[in-house]
């Protein structure tokens, strides 16, 4: 058996955590004040997943905002990380961008998109 200690990030409270695997599969996971404690504590020793935000740089913008915030549509693993903000680092777009326009799809081969959170026009 083998204990992990961690911190839940679901929500404000940040409970801490223990895990105790059996080899790859969590056996007991104490510590957690909710049911997203549980699932994140599963999900973080199997396979630890994020949201990306970043920004992406706008041209033509009447506003003269030069950036629009952007995230991955859902979770990509952690280790694609690097990986996501490399393919998105250089990308520039045309203004007019909607919230919730697709800036670049499959990211970092995840198979999520990129897109915008903000409009800029």
């Amino acid at each position: 058996m083998k204990l992990q200690n961690l911190t839940c990030i679901g929500c404000p409270l940040g409970c801490p955590l223990q895990v105790t695997m059996d080899d790859a599969a969590v056996v007991k996971v104490e510590g957690h004040t909710c049911p997203r404690g549980d699932a994140y504590a599963r999900k973080e020793v199997i396979n630890p997943t994020r949201i990306v935000t970043s920004t992406v740089r706008v041209k033509g913008s009447k506003n003269y905002i030069g950036t629009v915030s952007v995230k991955t549509t859902s979770d990509i693993p952690k280790n694609k990380i690097f990986d996501c903000i490399k393919d998105i680092k250089n990308l520039t777009v045309s203004a007019p961008i909607r919230i919730g326009d697709v800036i670049k799809t499959n990211v970092a081969e995840t198979g999520v998109n990129i897109v915008a959170t903000k409009n800029v026009l």
